[in-house]
């Protein structure tokens, strides 16, 4: 089967600095199936229905007013996810249209809809590279595989080669180096962003519950002195925190 690209996003430093960190590709097959392929770094928690969105935007756009439905091409969706997002213990779910109770009986072959979850994918203990294609270019594309590692999977898959070849050429293109570059800052930046949040988030959450401890103390009638000896705090400290609560 051939696969002809019809539309891809070229990473931009507008699409660096995209927080949503998405690329898409979009695809046909020789008998008119579309494709569209999501990559997704970060979890904007609606992947499901932003699937569901693109997979009907695409079904539609390629039928005329008036036209017989008969002429609708199948749909695959395909998203790529750096992090967990379907609650199955598989790496890779295909969904379709089955009967709920006739599990057997599908509706129609229109929808398909892919989730490949590379975080999954890493942590599997054992993998079947030989026999399992899509194994074989999750492992290619992951930033640590080993020297020896790559030359196992260009003997396995002629394809791998030629990507390994191809992207050899691409690392001696300087714009293609800027732009891996920006990429990789922007991403660092924005893990220490995440990580930052979430301390900042611990440090709210232990200022909350001193103020609900005293809060508690003062309605209990202690004093300003004995809530200074239970909790460290200066009286200065508490005063300013008692207005606050005030």
């Amino acid at each position: 089967m051939t696969l002809e690209i019809i539309d891809n996003k070229e990473l931009t430093r507008e699409l660096i600095n995209d927080k949503t960190a998405i690329l898409d590709v979009r695809a046909k097959t020789e008998d008119g199936a579309q494709i569209d392929i999501e990559v997704q770094l970060t979890n904007q928690h609606n992947m499901d229905k932003r699937t569901l969105f693109y997979w009907g935007k695409l079904f539609n756009e390629k039928i005329a007013k008036g036209e017989d439905y008969k002429n609708l091409k199948k749909v695959i969706t395909i998203n790529i996810l750096d992090f967990d997002y379907i609650n199955l213990d598989k790496f890779h779910t295909k969904f379709h249209l089955w009967e709920d109770e006739e599990k057997d009986y599908m509706l129609t072959d229109l929808v398909e809809i892919h989730f490949i979850e590379v975080s999954k994918f890493n942590r599997l203990e054992k993998k079947n590279l030989k026999q399992d294609r899509l194994q074989r270019w999750l492992t290619f594309f992951n930033n640590d595989i080993s020297e020896e590692k790559l030359k196992e999977l260009m003997k396995m898959d002629t394809d791998i080669k030629r990507a390994e070849e191809r992207l050899d050429y691409l690392s001696s293109d300087e714009k293609t180096i800027e732009i891996y570059k920006a990429r990789e800052k922007s991403l660092h930046e924005r893990a220490n962003m995440i990580n930052s949040a979430k301390e900042d988030g611990r440090k709210e959450g232990i200022i909350q519950k001193e103020n609900e401890f005293i809060k508690n103390c003062l309605d209990q009638g202690l004093s300003v002195d004995m809530i200074c000896k239970i909790t460290g705090k200066s009286i200065d400290e508490i005063n300013k925190i008692k207005k606050l609560l005030n």
